[in-house]
């Protein structure tokens, strides 16, 4: 199938510049971008004119739980450490691979409304989220999560597995975090790294308390224990990053880590604001995630945007200190990137033809005195006109095209009756 995306305005993402043209699909690949148009040359099977809208890469979640669907609204009143203890670890016991299935279907509904088509998932049951994610035609990347808990003897399992699965589909190692994995099974992990040569995610330095157990345990902050244990020797990153130290900071920038931030869920938590401007600065790479469903309550990478840069502002008390491409840059190509999606990172010959449409007639995107900082600054999932991922339309003015919805809601509803 060979498809003709044109009379638009296009973001690349390679830089902040926006220009007329179109792009050309063939199967699941863009073919072209063009700016001086020879369609007249070319033979299309569908041709779809954009109306002037704007065509730009996808957005990707590079950190989330997305079963956790579950869990929205339900410990609105909880700290961090109280939120997963008393409400969510309980709740998570009772999970099994079926509800697994229709949270995480309802969460990837979420995402594709609001122009997301890649996630950064930790969670339970991957065959669940595997199949719900080539159901819906969304990537899923699973970051894995074991910790002392249980999962150690899987890692290695469902690294080799899911990275065969389906092309939709892949594994990163990774681990819960380092409060809940003891230094013996800290080492497994990277010692598994080591012999697939493969980079490591987990969560980290989200909390103050959590850094200063670390120290108490080991006289040093997670970033540089974990280091020090060869963990990052091959690349990798963490989620939240709230609380850095400058020795954090020059080992991430050292090793090329990837500081995901989870604005929203941070917030919500009180687990601080992640000091966004100071790592932009320090040259640490940066992407951008929602958390779960259960911390946010939300899945929209829109407001995720929107509060990583205004946050710098409060934190630093100073107005207007992060360029906004740079936000929008860590929620598409970061992203991307973070999670060793490299073909999916931006608009050009040979990337996946993953991408989104925004509506540029919509009062809040008018006028277009910089169409970058109105995406950053104003935009939502209602400017989100079409979701195409690997060539595949999921979405399109206001119709899900892979995913029943209203089935998906009735199941969510009956089945969180037996968590809660």
């Amino acid at each position: 199938m060979r498809t003709r995306y044109y009379n638009a305005k296009i973001l690349t993402g390679e830089d902040r510049n926006i220009k007329e043209g179109e792009m050309w699909v063939r199967d699941d690949k863009i073919e072209a971008v063009v700016f001086d148009s020879k369609a007249s040359e070319e033979k299309f099977d569908q041709e779809v004119d954009l109306e002037g809208n704007l065509l730009m890469p996808s957005l990707k979640d590079a950190h989330t739980h997305t079963a956790m669907t579950f869990a929205r609204s339900l410990a609105d009143e909880y700290e961090l450490n109280d939120w997963l203890f008393k409400a969510i670890f309980p709740r998570e016991a009772k999970l099994t691979a079926e509800q697994v299935y229709w949270f995480t279907l309802l969460g990837f509904a979420e995402n594709i409304k609001s122009g997301t088509t890649a996630c950064f998932d930790m969670y339970m049951f991957p065959e669940s989220v595997a199949k719900a994610a080539v159901d819906c035609g969304i990537r899923n990347v699973f970051c894995g999560s074991p910790n002392d808990f249980g999962g150690m003897d899987l890692l290695e399992e469902r690294y080799l597995k899911f990275n065969e699965y389906d092309p939709l589909v892949s594994f990163m190692m990774g681990f819960h975090a380092e409060y809940t994995t003891n230094k013996d099974n800290l080492q497994i992990i990277s010692d598994l790294a080591h012999k697939y040569k493969a980079p490591i995610y987990t969560h980290i330095s989200e909390t103050k308390s959590e850094v200063e157990g670390c120290i108490e345990r080991y006289g040093k902050t997670p970033a540089v224990l974990l280091d020090e244990m060869g963990m990052f020797d091959f690349g990798g990153g963490g989620f939240h990053c709230v609380h850095f130290s400058d020795e954090d900071i020059e080992v991430f920038k050292k090793r090329g880590l990837y500081t995901v931030f989870n604005a929203c869920s941070n917030l919500k938590l009180s687990s601080g604001i992640a000091p966004v401007k100071k790592y932009i600065d320090s040259g640490l790479k940066i992407a951008i995630g929602t958390d779960g469903a259960g911390s946010n309550n939300s899945l929209d990478m829109f407001r995720e945007m929107y509060l990583d840069a205004v946050l710098s502002n409060v934190r630093d008390d100073k107005n207007g200190l992060i360029d906004p491409f740079d936000i929008l840059s860590a929620g598409m190509t970061g992203g991307a990137r973070c999670m060793g999606l490299y073909n999916s990172d931006m608009l050009a010959a040979g990337k996946n033809a993953d991408f989104i449409v925004l509506d540029m007639k919509h009062p809040n995107m008018n006028p277009m005195n910089n169409i970058v900082s109105n995406i950053v600054y104003a935009a939502s999932p209602v400017n989100v006109l079409m979701t195409v991922c690997a060539g595949k339309v999921l979405y399109d003015h206001g119709e899900l095209k892979t995913i029943d919805i209203d089935e998906v809601n009735k199941m969510c509803n009956r089945l969180v009756e037996d968590l809660i």
